[in-house]
């Protein structure tokens, strides 16, 4: 009898923002695929739940994912989860679901916390239609992909680090120009967590003057969006 993969969205900052669903498969699961054991375990402790940790990261997924499929295949329920929020989305897990559905082996995805859901909702820009970037190029095809953003319609959400989100930001503001909006969510659903909104020129000038630490979540305004504010 074959087992099951199943993907488990965790919290992107306040530990109590997961299912019952999800804290029942974490407790009831032959195993927990994760990012960093050290990391998952507070969760875990959290919820009262003990069950095994397996790393499952960026380093070993190539390694790993035979056995995992294995195990699956023998029998076993595994759970995966990562640092925070859903598995696969700018986290390790697109090769192990893809693995698994070429295995022909059941995947099962609960719905949960994505960050940049959250932080396209709270930004007050429109959210009908939005395109996903994940992390622009550190290097490497960095001012490619600004350019390439200098036509898209629809509101655009990005991830950056805090070490380059004033980077990020000019870059932007120069491509884009600087009336366009935009916001930055830091630190969502944490203690300190702050919507920065306004024109990219004022959002680079706060962070020049205040960096913005924490996770980091970039919304920019689409051209249709903003073409369409100028005529009105």
């Amino acid at each position: 009898m074959s087992g099951k993969l199943i993907i488990i969205p965790t919290p992107i900052g306040n530990l109590d923002d997961i299912t019952l669903r999800a804290l029942e498969i974490l407790k009831t699961a032959d195993a927990i695929l994760c990012e960093d054991t050290r990391h998952s375990s507070k969760l875990l402790k959290h919820h009262g739940i003990e069950n095994k940790l397996m790393p499952f990261h960026q380093h070993n997924e190539h390694k790993a994912l035979e056995s995992t499929l294995n195990r699956i295949n023998t029998g076993d329920v595994l759970a995966l989860i990562s640092d925070a929020g859903t598995p696969g989305i700018s986290d390790p897990g697109f090769m192990l679901v893809r693995g698994a559905i070429a295995a022909d082996l059941e995947v099962e995805v609960l719905p949960g916390p994505t960050a940049h859901i959250t932080a396209l909702v709270g930004s007050g820009l429109p959210s009908e239609k939005y395109v996903y970037l994940g992390f622009p190029p550190q290097k490497k095809g960095r001012q490619t992909f600004w350019k390439s953003l200098s036509e898209q319609d629809f509101t655009m959400v990005i991830y950056e680090s805090p070490h380059r989100i004033l980077k990020a930001l000019n870059e932007a503001k120069e491509v884009l120009g600087i009336e366009r909006l935009g916001c930055v969510a830091r630190e969502l659903s944490k203690i300190h967590e702050t919507y920065h909104r306004g024109k990219l020129h004022e959002l680079a000038e706060a962070c020049e003057q205040t960096p913005f630490k924490g996770e980091i979540v970039l919304i920019l305004e689409g051209k249709a969006h903003f073409e369409k504010r100028q005529k009105a």
